[in-house]
């Protein structure tokens, strides 16, 4: 809840930034392929879907907004 709380804010404040939830129970080959081995896992990409930022655990709101500006 805490890490959809703060992904909820940096899209507020980031029109820009696109939030895709992954639920890795279900998307098990998807959650594999990104190394997701804990949740919540927090995954930022620029637009060439590179990986930016990840965090393990809740990230904070200002990890967050420098990872957004540094996929932007």
């Amino acid at each position: 809840m805490q890490t959809r709380a703060v992904l909820a804010e940096a899209a507020r404040l980031v029109p820009l930034a696109t939030v895709r939830e992954l639920d890795v129970a279900r998307d098990v080959a998807e959650a594999e392929a990104e190394g997701i081995r804990t949740t919540p896992t927090v995954i930022v990409k620029n637009a060439a879907g590179t990986e930016v930022f990840r965090a393990v655990g809740v990230p904070t709101l200002a990890q967050v907004l420098v990872a957004a500006a540094k996929a932007l």
